[in-house]
């Protein structure tokens, strides 16, 4: 019998779930989404989250792997990014 793998975020059935929310955090969600919108938004929030989790696992995965990343050059990769010409000189 073959099994289906879990669904990833944002994907499979919604269900409702609860969760404990300071009373300023609840009125300050429900202004800005309104009552109807308050899951999406927070489906959007912790999707995020996880992202920014799986990325930092994958950075220090990395740097264990090649040591640390040399900040002088994350800069001038930034600079060129920005296209900033007072910080692309040395960006090679």
């Amino acid at each position: 019998m073959a099994t289906t793998p879990d669904p990833v975020p944002g994907e499979g059935p919604v269900r409702p779930v609860s969760v404990s929310l300071h009373e300023g955090t609840i009125a300050a969600l429900k202004a800005r989404t309104g009552k109807r919108g308050m899951s999406a938004y927070v489906e959007a929030l912790i999707q995020r989250q996880l992202e920014r989790d799986r990325l930092r696992e994958l950075i220090e995965d990395a740097e264990t792997q090649h040591g640390l990343v040399d900040q002088a050059a994350v800069e001038a990769k930034r600079a060129l990014l920005r296209s900033d010409p007072a910080g692309s000189a040395d960006a090679a």
